[in-house]
């Protein structure tokens, strides 16, 4: 038995923590939570009382929300080079776009999905702006590549690069070519590969 234990469902943004754990190569665990009385039943309560997934248990620790758990996992396994070092000016990328996507982007994505109008003074008080400041803060995202971090693949990619697949997949975010072009290099990973064709 491992001592990471991997909480999630497929419909889920599960997939995107199943990922990283691809491109870990570190043994896990995986439970499969059922939607409804599992999800929201007194021992996954007792994990995330949130009652949603994915969520995982690292030697005893629990870590929820996907961006967290990405962050969490680079760190906890540093050997696998999927963080910047600390030093490396780069971390500081990691950081900006990692949460950038958490934040921003998660809640542009969310807006539209809901069909909500946006006005300019509202604009003002949201996090993300509007949209067409995210998809110039992604496409900034993106200018330095190949990846986020520069030559470096790391988590930050498995995080924004999911946010941006599903976002364009979905039309929750434009077609623009750095995003296309994006979507064509995190596609071609083997972990991504895998875990898309469990879908």
């Amino acid at each position: 038995m491992s001592d990471l234990i991997f909480y999630t469902n497929p419909q889920s943004r599960g997939a995107i923590v199943h990922w990283m754990l691809e491109e870990l190569g570190e043994d896990y665990d995986m439970r499969v939570i059922e939607y409804g009385e599992q999800m929201k039943g007194p021992e996954y309560l007792a994990v995330n009382p949130m009652g949603k997934v994915p969520a995982i248990q690292h030697k005893g620790a629990v870590v929820t929300e996907v961006a967290a758990i990405c962050t969490y996992l680079a760190a906890a396994f540093p050997e696998k080079e999927l963080i910047p070092a600390a030093g490396d000016p780069a971390l500081a990328d990691f950081y900006r776009w990692m949460f950038f996507a958490a934040g921003p982007v998660e809640q542009a994505v969310s807006v539209k999905s809901m069909g909500w109008e946006v006005t300019q003074e509202q604009s003002r008080t949201l996090g993300f702006g509007n949209f067409d400041d995210v998809y110039k803060a992604l496409e900034l995202a993106l200018a330095g590549g190949p990846w986020v971090c520069g030559e470096q693949f790391t988590a930050a990619d498995v995080y924004l690069g999911s946010q941006i697949f599903w976002g364009v997949q979905f039309n929750m975010l434009d077609k623009r070519e750095a995003f296309t072009a994006y979507i064509e290099r995190i596609s071609a990973r083997p972990a991504a590969r895998k875990v898309m064709s469990l879908a």
